[in-house]
């Protein structure tokens, strides 16, 4: 607090500079540490993917005391190549990436969890590349996550934008879409 007050005594611009900065500090120092993605789902942001798709169609059914999250990368509205890669963070970690209408599965403990859908990849500026959520987990229960990617030529920004789906709806969409498998990059 000393330097603000020194500041002062050098004059009212430099006075009130310094108020302003020292202000803005608490601002600063609710982000996320460093190296994290923006959102609580997300893991580090220097983890990155390599993804491949195929064509099978796997489901599975929860083991005992667990549920399934299903994340699908949904690319219907966007109007740029190339894709983006989409990674999938659940509290705290990166459990996975898509690829241009793809998606991929994980088991979890019930209970409540945070979810995150980030662009590893650069799309451009003034875009939201990270999108959160959170939902809670039953034994037994199966979710799906849709990040929807959205971007059209005339209208930027470009956009992730992460929702809970319809069981039916996903299914469908599923049945269309590639599975993704991925790990990360060394």
């Amino acid at each position: 607090m000393k330097a603000p007050l020194a500041a002062c005594r050098s004059g009212v611009k430099a006075c009130l500079i310094a108020l302003l900065l020292v202000s803005a500090r608490p601002a600063f120092a609710q982000e996320q540490p460093a190296g994290s993605a923006a959102a609580p789902g997300c893991g580090p942001a220097k983890i990155e993917f390599d993804v491949k798709t195929e064509k099978q169609h796997p489901v599975t059914q929860p083991a005992p005391g667990k549920a399934i999250v299903y994340f699908l990368q949904d690319d219907a509205r966007f109007e740029s190549r190339p894709r983006p890669t989409t990674r999938f963070g659940l509290d705290g970690a990166w459990v996975g990436a898509t690829q241009s209408n793809s998606y991929f599965y994980v088991s979890v403990d019930p209970g409540e969890h945070h979810a995150c859908a980030n662009w590893q990849n650069f799309v451009g500026f003034g875009t939201r590349s990270t999108a959160a959520m959170h939902f809670m987990a039953e034994a037994g229960g199966v979710y799906y996550l849709r990040a929807r990617d959205v971007f059209y030529r005339n209208r930027p920004p470009a956009v992730v934008e992460l929702t809970s789906l319809d069981g039916d709806e996903a299914q469908l969409l599923m049945s269309m879409f590639s599975f993704s498998t991925s790990h990360p990059k060394k």
